[in-house]
């Protein structure tokens, strides 16, 4: 899968994106990553891209003309006028579905924005898609590109070391994930849970089933609304929603339900988020101010 991203500062996400699964990826040719310097289709001899806005008001507005060619150029190279994504708070919610239907794209094109967002006109001549990753101000659309690419690489057949990881994370039939527990078997007096070392395959996958959620329960309710569930296993919420106090799971004493709040952060299955599912932002993009 080949991903572009049209951008005044390409060192940031190539940088970003050329370490970790996706480097690893890009070495291997599972995707390929390109970015493009839209300052490189500047007619001004500064190289200016930008330009107080009509109308008046503070700030400056990208111009279209570069934004329009950069995209045109790299769509004569490729034949054709692939996808392209603009990061938006004022987009569609970027979720786990839609990564899915990205990643079956061929190839991928990001518009990054930038200062008071980009001249109309650009957007109604290149963009197919606006697509927003949280509720909140960001300097441009750099890192949400960055996010996106991230979400969707890991999709893409030959990226994972493990195929199955990707299967069984955060918000896949709209659960939580469960927990996770490696070496050592007893850590600061709290010991893994004694399911996970009895080697019967089906009682684990019933209990992270469970703790699945019971997680969701706790910190994603709504997501429950759409969740993939067996007569079972509604069957067993159901109980949990019938008690009047959180149902904590056996784990030893001391352990309270946010132990594991964090742990996929910095390890794991370098998910964006695979515990805290409460911050994964309904919304996004290059958030800056409207109408970026």
């Amino acid at each position: 899968m080949d991903f572009y991203i049209l951008t005044l500062f390409p060192e940031m996400v190539m940088n970003g994106l050329s370490a970790s699964i996706t480097g690893r990826a890009m070495e291997k040719g599972a995707i390929s990553v390109g970015a493009i310097d839209i300052r490189d289709y500047s007619h001004d001899k500064h190289h200016h891209v930008d330009d107080g806005p009509y109308g008046g008001g503070a700030g400056l507005v990208m111009q279209p003309g570069p934004v329009v060619e950069a995209y045109e150029a790299l769509s004569e190279r490729l034949g054709k006028r692939p996808r392209l994504i603009y990061m938006t708070p004022q987009g569609r919610v970027f979720d786990q579905k839609l990564a899915e239907e990205l990643s079956m794209e061929t190839e991928l094109v990001f518009l990054c924005g930038h200062y008071e967002g980009i001249d109309e006109r650009a957007l109604e001549l290149v963009c197919t898609d606006q697509v927003s990753i949280g509720d909140y101000v960001l300097t441009g659309g750099e890192l949400p590109a960055m996010v996106m690419i991230d979400c969707i690489a890991r999709l893409v057949p030959g990226v994972l070391h493990n195929e199955g990881s990707a299967e069984e994370e955060s918000f896949q039939d709209n659960l939580l994930e469960y927990p996770q527990y490696t070496r050592p078997e007893v850590f600061r007096g709290m010991e893994v849970p004694p399911i996970l070392l009895s080697g019967h395959h089906q009682k684990i996958h019933e209990w992270r089933r469970q703790q699945s959620i019971i997680r969701t329960l706790e910190r994603r309710p709504d997501l429950l609304e759409k969740a993939q569930l067996t007569k079972k296993e509604q069957a067993f919420l159901e109980e949990l929603r019938e008690k009047s106090l959180p149902y904590q799971p056996d784990r030893p004493q001391g352990y309270l339900a946010t132990d594991h709040a964090d742990q996929q952060h910095g390890g794991g299955t370098d998910g964006i988020d695979a515990e805290r599912g409460s911050e994964i932002p309904d919304g996004d993009g290059a958030q800056l101010q409207e109408p970026f």
